[in-house]
């Protein structure tokens, strides 16, 4: 499987691009910065957490990736000692199974899919969360610096007296617009700081949804090959119909006792096989044993006619030798048969 850390550096060239902008501009950041230090301090805070939970989420998956490696290469009696965080329903499901392919059956690679999608899902919420946070804390500074603003505006109005020096009044104009003007201040640095904010955390939340997606593609290809396929499994795919999980667990048991059966018939005739080869055996020795039978006849019809005793005990013992070597041949080719 590919390493997720590959996205790591993406994500180190954006963070480095972030540092140099804010090198360059260090000086107009530093006095928006400080319009307001409290929300902008709280908004540069979201954004360093963002950053720190799309690294933690690379380095799970490659934690799960090594594990995974771990497992495919380990002995399916021991399965890796360090327990996985989100694979470990798969690592329950296919503890003790064989790692060959026709293991799993696709209602159990569904499911164990379907886990580690929701579980990589729920491990983004919370960068999705610190995007939309930034993005309302930029929001809330800007109300906040408006209204500010307004109520300033307000009161200069009502401070303002036409029977007043000019001179006196435009000075008092000028030190009073100091407030709407820290007001403005507030409401754009936080809008600014917001949205840069959340932009940057966005393109780190992507390439960790890249990792994430990769990593599933990747799982799934090699579930896929451990999967048992199954007549049950096409049922459904024609109109979108799906199959009760007991249907699908009968379908799963019937497979299985036919494949067992189509076995038994296999080892069934390879037995009849044997017997048939034996029994021709048998029946050659039987053969034998009828022309030994034979020869024994003549030998005896020889006997009857007065050959010389001599010329005849010679001629009984050979036959006789033969008759017994054709008896002990039939018996063991009788005895290898039963």
């Amino acid at each position: 499987m590919s390493k997720p850390t590959r996205v790591l550096t993406w994500i180190f060239v954006a963070l480095g691009a972030v540092a140099a902008v804010a090198v360059l501009f260090h000086e107009p950041l530093l006095a928006a910065f400080n319009a307001n230090p409290a929300f902008n301090g709280l908004i540069l805070a979201v954004f360093a957490v963002g950053i720190l939970v799309n690294l933690r989420q690379v380095a799970r998956l490659q934690r799960e990736v090594r594990w995974i490696e771990a497992f495919r290469r380990s002995d399916p009696d021991r399965a890796p000692k360090e327990p996985p965080v989100l694979l470990r329903p798969m690592a329950q499901m296919l503890a003790g199974r064989s790692r060959q392919a026709n293991s799993l059956s696709p209602a159990s690679t569904r499911s164990i899919l379907d886990t580690v999608y929701l579980r990589l899902e729920e491990s983004r919420d919370l960068s999705r969360y610190l995007i939309g946070l930034l993005i309302f804390l930029g929001l809330l500074g800007t109300f906040w610096g408006l209204l500010r603003t307004i109520a300033s505006v307000g009161d200069i109005i009502a401070g303002l007296s036409a029977g007043s020096d000019a001179l006196a009044m435009f000075d008092t104009l000028k030190e009073q617009l100091r407030e709407p003007l820290s007001g403005m201040a507030t409401s754009f640095s936080t809008s600014l700081f917001g949205l840069a904010g959340s932009l940057v955390v966005g393109f780190l939340d992507l390439q960790t949804g890249a990792a994430s997606n990769r990593f599933y593609n990747e799982l799934e290809e090699w579930l896929s090959g451990m999967t048992r396929l199954s007549s049950g499994s096409a049922i459904g795919d024609g109109e979108g119909a799906s199959v009760p999980a007991y249907v699908q667990a009968l379908l799963e048991q019937t497979a299985d006792g036919l494949e067992r059966m189509q076995r038994a018939l296999v080892e069934s005739d390879r037995e009849r096989r044997g017997s048939a080869e034996q029994m021709a055996e048998l029946s050659a020795q039987l053969a034998r044993l009828a022309d030994s039978q034979i020869e024994l006849k003549n030998a005896v019809a020889r006997m009857s006619q007065g050959d010389s005793q001599s010329g005849i005990n010679d001629d009984l013992r050979a036959e006789f030798r033969l008759l017994s070597r054709t008896i002990a041949a039939a018996m063991n080719g009788k005895q290898a048969s039963s």
